[in-house]
């Protein structure tokens, strides 16, 4: 079974240790939403509608996808708490279980979605850090093997420029 996963890291967030805020409740910020929005509309013209769009459950990540899904126009966020801190080799069993889906986008957080992508392509987080609000497609020609190939690694700033105006 071959599958496109596509990889994002939540937007711009209220920072961690903001008083009153308990870490697991972060927000994202105005100028996160609206950066995120110019960089989803990006996103839409370079990648279909997925067939499935997964989302850590913690807030700043549910409404990145939510913006996500917002400029797609045709797909609902489904809450994966394994994208709030799971290990990889767990999220892509899942995947590997849901074998129909041909276009697969996940939204998480740092270090757990670059620990994903090296999982993925066979190489260390450190060296493929995610900004927030960037995003990553891989090709996996044979899912169930856990290893894909990378197609592109874009940082939040490209993703807006695609948007155009």
């Amino acid at each position: 079974m071959s599958m496109l996963l596509l990889l994002v890291r939540h937007a711009i967030a209220l920072p961690s240790g903001t008083p009153d805020i308990a870490d697991d409740e972060r927000p994202l910020t105005k100028r996160g939403r609206k950066r995120f929005r110019k960089a989803a509309r990006g996103l839409a013209r370079i990648m279909p509608v997925p067939d499935l769009l997964l989302t850590s459950p913690l807030p700043r990540a549910l409404e990145t996808a939510e913006i996500a899904a917002d400029a797609w126009g045709e797909v609902m966020p489904t809450r994966e708490p394994l994208l709030a801190g799971g290990q990889a080799a767990d999220l892509i069993a899942a995947l590997v279980a849901r074998d129909d889906n041909e276009v697969v986008a996940l939204v998480g957080h740092e270090p757990g979605i670059s620990e994903l992508l090296a999982h993925l392509v066979g190489g260390s987080a450190e060296r493929v850090p995610f900004k927030k609000g960037g995003a990553a497609l891989v090709a996996m020609d044979d899912a169930a093997s856990g290893r894909g190939q990378l197609v592109w690694f874009l940082p939040p700033r490209l993703l807006r420029r695609l948007a155009g105006g």
